[in-house]
Order: C-alpha cells, then sequence, then structure tokens
C-alpha cells in the first residue's frame, strides 16, 4: 500500500487547520454573539469553553487521526468495525455543508466585484434579496437560476478541486500558507482603516462593555460553548481527516491549542472590525449601535454594504471586506471537501485525482440549486438543522462513544508520548463531564425548540423535508457505506 502523505512543515498543518476552523461564522456571528450575550463580560464563558471543551475535544481529534492514519470512517473502524458508520454520517453532513457553503462563498465573489462601484446602490437590501437573489417566495418555489452566482460557484468549486487533486502538501498545504497570513494582513490593514472612523469607538464600546449580570444566565454558557463548537471545525471529520496527515512525532497537544487559540484570536479581530463599521454607520445615520447590530447572512449583504456607502472610501473598505469573507470561505471549503475526498480515497482505493472530480462534479451539481430564486431560503432550512442537530449530534455521539464505550485513556497516553506539554485526569474530566453535559443540553433543548416552534415560520412538509430529514438520512447512507466491501480493506489495514 503507498505511504500515506504527509504534511510538509508544523506551519503548514497549523495554518491548514487555522483555514478550516476559521470561516464565516468567525466573522459575522462570533461578534453579535458576543454583543448579544453581555460584551465583555462574554469572553469569560468563551475562554472558558474555549479550555474545558475546545482544547480538550481539538486534542481528542488530532490524536485519534494522527494515531489511526485515517479519515473519519476508517478512524471509528479502527476503534471496532460496529462504529464505522458514525463516520460516514460525519462524511454525508460534510458533503451537505460543502454544497451550500460554496453558493455564500459565491456571494462574497460576487460582492467583491460589487463593492468597487457600490452595485447594491443606495438600499442594499432591496437589490440582494431582489436584483441579486431574485428570493421567491417558498423554499420549493425555485424560479430561475441567477447566472452571476452560477459563475462564482463554478469558480469556488474550480479553486476546491485544484487543491484537492494537487495534494496535501502541493496543493491543501500550500494554498492555506498563501490564504490564511493573507487573510490576517487584510483584517489588520481593514481594522486600521475603519478604527479611526467616527463613531468607531461607540462601536466597540457595545461590543466590550462589559455586562457580568449575564454571567448568571445559563443560556449564555450554552452559546459560549456552542460557539466553540461551531467555529472549530470539530465533530464532523475534517480535523481527523487533516491530523491522518501528520508525521508520526507530531505534537499534538500544542498544535490543537496553537490552532484553537489562532482561531478564537482571529474571532476577536473580526468583532473589531465589525463593530467598528457599525459604529461609524450608527454615527452617520444618527441610529444607535443596538439598531444596526446583527449577525448572518443580512450583516454581511446588507448591513455592511449600507455602512459602507456611508463610508469615505468605500470601495477600499467593501473590497478588502468580501475579499477578507471570500478567504475565510474558501480555506474552510476546502477543508470541508478534503474531508470528504479522503474517506472516499481510504475506502474505495479511488485515485485523488479521480475521487476529488466526483466529489466535486457531484457537489457542482447540486449547488445549482443554491443558486435558483428559493437558494437562500433552502440555505436557510439546511444550515439551521446541520449545525443545530447534525454538527451537535455528531459531536455527541463521537464523544460518548469515546468517553464511554472505546475509553479516554489510551489516547491520553497517545497524545502524551509524543507532546510538550502533557493532559492527564482534567482532560479526560472535561470531555467526560463538561463537554457531554453541554453538548447534550444543547442538541436537546435545540429539539425542543425546534419542535415547538416551527424554524422560521416556514412550513412544516418544508421543514421535513430540508431539515429533520437530514440526521435519519445520514444515518441510513453512513449505515450503507460502512458494509459496502473496501477495494483493499479497512480491516486489512489495522
Amino acid at each position: 500500500m503507498a505511504q500515506r502523505e504527509q504534511w510538509g512543515s508544523r506551519a503548514g498543518f497549523v495554518l491548514a487547520a487555522v483555514g478550516s476552523a476559521i470561516g464565516l461564522g468567525n466573522i459575522w456571528r462570533f461578534p453579535y454573539m458576543a454583543y448579544e450575550n453581555g460584551g465583555g463580560a462574554f469572553l469569560i464563558p468563551y475562554i472558558f469553553a474555549l479550555l474545558t471543551a475546545g482544547i480538550p475535544f481539538m486534542i481528542l481529534e488530532f490524536g485519534m487521526g494522527q494515531k489511526y492514519r485515517g479519515s473519519a470512517p476508517k478512524v471509528f473502524r479502527a476503534l471496532g468495525e460496529k462504529w464505522e458508520w458514525l463516520g460516514w454520517m460525519q462524511v454525508i453532513v460534510a458533503l451537505v455543508i460543502s454544497i451550500y457553503y460554496v453558493a455564500v462563498i459565491g456571494w462574497t465573489i460576487n460582492y467583491t466585484g460589487f463593492a468597487l462601484n457600490q452595485s447594491w446602490g443606495a438600499d442594499p437590501k432591496a437589490f440582494f434579496f431582489g436584483d441579486y437573489l431574485g428570493l421567491s417566495d417558498s423554499p420549493l418555489s425555485l424560479g430561475s437560476v441567477r447566472w452571476p452566482i452560477l459563475a462564482a460557484c463554478t469558480l469556488a468549486w474550480g479553486i476546491t478541486w485544484l487543491a484537492i487533486t494537487s495534494g496535501v502538501r502541493k496543493g491543501i498545504e500550500r494554498a492555506c500558507k498563501i490564504l490564511i497570513p493573507l487573510l490576517f494582513i487584510l483584517v489588520l490593514v481593514l481594522i486600521a482603516r475603519v478604527v479611526n472612523l467616527p463613531g468607531a469607538m461607540t462601536g466597540l464600546n457595545y461590543l466590550f462593555h462589559p455586562d457580568f449580570s449575564k454571567l448568571a444566565d445559563f443560556t449564555v454558557w450554552a452559546d459560549a460553548y456552542g460557539q466553540i463548537f461551531f467555529s472549530l471545525s470539530i465533530g464532523f471529520s475534517i480535523m481527523l481527516a487533516y491530523s491522518s496527515y501528520l508525521p508520526e512525532d507530531s505534537d499534538i497537544n500544542n498544535n490543537a491549542a496553537m490552532t484553537v487559540f489562532i482561531n478564537c484570536g482571529f474571532s476577536l479581530l473580526a468583532g473589531i472590525m465589525i463593530f467598528s463599521v457599525l459604529g461609524n454607520m450608527a454615527h452617520a445615520t444618527g441610529q444607535d449601535v443596538s439598531d444596526v447590530a446583527g449577525a448572518g447572512v443580512g450583516l454581511a449583504f446588507i448591513t455592511i454594504p449600507a455602512a459602507i456607502n456611508t463610508m469615505p472610501a468605500p470601495a477600499f473598505v467593501g473590497t478588502l471586506f468580501f475579499l477578507c469573507l471570500t478567504m475565510a470561505g474558501v480555506s474552510s471549503h476546502i477543508s470541508i471537501v478534503e474531508a470528504v475526498s479522503s474517506s472516499f480515497i481510504d475506502k474505495f482505493g479511488i485515485s485523488r485525482k479521480r475521487t476529488a472530480t466526483l466529489v466535486c462534479g457531484f457537489g457542482f451539481l447540486m449547488t445549482v440549486i443554491f443558486t435558483t430564486g428559493g437558494g437562500l431560503l433552502i440555505l436557510d432550512i439546511v444550515d439551521h438543522f446541520v449545525n443545530n442537530l447534525c454538527i451537535l449530534g455528531l459531536a455527541l455521539a463521537e464523544i460518548l462513544l469515546m468517553s464511554y464505550i472505546v475509553g479516554l485513556d489510551e489516547m491520553n497516553a497517545h497524545v502524551n508520548a509524543v507532546s510538550d506539554f502533557r493532559v492527564g485526569t482534567t482532560w479526560r474530566l472535561c470531555l467526560k463531564l463538561v463537554t457531554v453535559a453541554v453538548l447534550g443540553y444543547t442538541f436537546v433543548m435545540n429539539i425542543i425548540t425546534d419542535l415547538g416552534t416551527p424554524y422560521g415560520g416556514y412550513a412544516q412538509p418544508d421543514l421535513a423535508l430540508l431539515g429533520w430529514s437530514l440526521l435519519p438520512v445520514a444515518f441510513v447512507l453512513g449505515l450503507a457505506l460502512s458494509r459496502r466491501e473496501a477495494a483493499y480493506g479497512f480491516a486489512r489495514q489495522n
């Protein structure tokens, strides 16, 4: 059997892992989460969650991938043949994410061009929903394909295909060595520009002003843990795949801690950037910062363009902002597709180029749905259920399996054998008690909430088809794929 490919350097691996973890959520989700949950005070539960769940879980996944030298299905099969389906479920969810995530990257690519002359005009909201998306009135009312979006998505899939087919060292590592440092530089340049704008400090005061009374609210702590899990790419096959390319003597614990801290540092920078812009917008329009603050798609494609309209040198700020979003999206997309591709390479022995072509080709065809008039509505439902049900559910299943069925002692010994600093009882307790409790609570509460109130006011049949069905379908496909005979057998490799 051919030798498994490896990262060319420690820096290359960490940048690739950071590139996967840093995504659109760091820029458009974290700042609002912090603002809503006590501002500066939110950093206390956030750092606590980082130390008690983020780093321990990252150490666990880096250790599993490096020890068993494989993608998620191969790792879980190595733990016991009957667990391979869980790895495939994670891969199916990753594939779904890759299909709709690229649509948002397509929007950011288009908006990078729009920013040059503020093509969104005086009413960014009407432009985004009407002129640009041609939004329909229901998810299954697709309407026509929006060609600029399809063209941008084609470009995004092409970049991902090129990175995956070029291999781990020459493709993914090289791409991330360029994308991630450039992303940080652009964000710092953007911060230097916007932090000096009139009203910027008012915006930052809104973000960082501590409201310590919020710390007594359990949901704030749950939100902090939720943000850590959403932003680190753990629990859905990516970090298992990436760490499988580590040399056998790699420092697992240090690499995990570095990846988590760099990712969270970027979130703070994004918060400074976003709230400086919102403060300036509030100043220019005579509104309160609380009136313009928001998160998600609306923040990126409506609020920020409206803010850019009020700025001096809008083309500079706008182009840089959407370029940052594009690079954060592309680096994450590459990691998601690699997690999927490596699983089929490991299982069936197909060449990297052929696998990447099949995965990217299938993904591209499915993405076309998200470039239609109903695309945003479908994306909204799928993304909600993927984040609140699938990722949390699979991360919970993984941590329960490792903590209470397989046991953490062997993995503890493995990561300590190759690391500068050691982890022990505290690490195991954080995973077995803190992580299990928080993930379990959040997962159950999400289900209860969604059963009680239909998400987004959508019709129940639409939610059933596009949302609730995701986990059962992933389970059935996971079982089917785990029972398929491998070309050169997982069993013979382990």
